[in-house]
């Protein structure tokens, strides 16, 4: 326990001061994060073969590229850098058709390239949303989501939790699972309406923050479903007592992402 705080105190004295800066203080730390991110991705070993350090390198500037695009602040239906992506598509899967040593088959490419892109959009959404008008606080209202959700659903689990929830994650409970959802949906809704200028009502804020809870688990649960078929506890221990990089990022990725979608929806509608 000693551990977990200590790595906690040290990551917050690092990313609330990039956080607050914004700009490319906020930007650089993105980029570093994104680097250790990948590097986790590559050390799945049961997830694909050894892959040829030229490949590496090329899917390390293929995500800093999709990471550093200049995609739509506006969140419309259009926010997506072809360019980058395709720039990185066709880095990733050409050599696949000329490799004959059978460490960079097609499937490795397309595992790499469905990393690089998810990654990418998530690292770029966190620069793209704190560039915008309320950034900060809507990442706060995003990250507050993911918060309260792991936080009460870990804390419920342990407490009352008594029917398990899936196999992927044998610790989680349906009890847990319920209040986190509940707790992600209340506290953050408070949050919104209260310090967020919007011209959102509070029932559309209620059903987003919902959903954006309901997808934060999801998130984790799909990122334990990868350790689980690597068979590894944590994705690394680079902060000692959490984990790694994807073990923190892991329900906020699918929540930005998300909430984009959403936000995107709502301005088509």
């Amino acid at each position: 326990m000693k551990t977990r705080i200590i790595s906690a105190i040290i990551a917050a004295i690092i990313v609330v001061p990039l956080f607050l800066l914004g700009g490319w203080f906020f930007n650089a730390g993105v980029v570093i994060l994104a680097a250790l991110a990948y590097l986790e991705i590559l050390q799945l070993k049961v997830s694909h073969n050894t892959l040829p350090s030229a490949i590496r390198i090329m899917g390390f500037l293929g995500l800093e590229l999709i990471t550093l695009s200049n995609f739509n602040i506006g969140f419309s239906s259009n926010s997506i850098s072809y360019l980058s992506i395709g720039i990185t598509c066709l880095l990733l899967l050409i050599p696949s058709i000329f490799d004959e040593t059978g460490k960079y088959e097609t499937r490795d490419a397309l595992y790499l390239i469905g990393n690089i892109v998810f990654l990418g959009l998530f690292f770029n959404l966190l620069i793209v949303t704190r560039s915008v008008l309320d950034g900060k606080k809507i990442l706060l209202y995003l990250l507050l989501i993911a918060i309260s959700t792991d936080t009460i659903a870990y804390f419920v689990g342990v407490t009352m939790g008594k029917h398990k929830f899936t196999k992927v994650s044998p610790k989680k409970s349906v009890e847990g699972t319920i209040a986190g959802a509940i707790a992600g949906t209340i506290i953050p809704t408070i949050y919104y309406i209260n310090l967020i200028p919007s011209n959102l009502n509070i029932v559309v804020v209620i059903i987003m923050s919902f959903v954006l809870s309901a997808l934060g688990q999801i998130g984790d649960l799909f990122f334990s479903k990868i350790k689980r078929e690597n068979k590894i506890k944590d994705y690394s221990n680079i902060m000692p007592g959490h984990g790694g990089i994807l073990d923190r990022v892991d329900s906020l990725s699918f929540i930005m992402i998300g909430y984009t979608v959403i936000i995107s929806i709502l301005n088509m509608l």
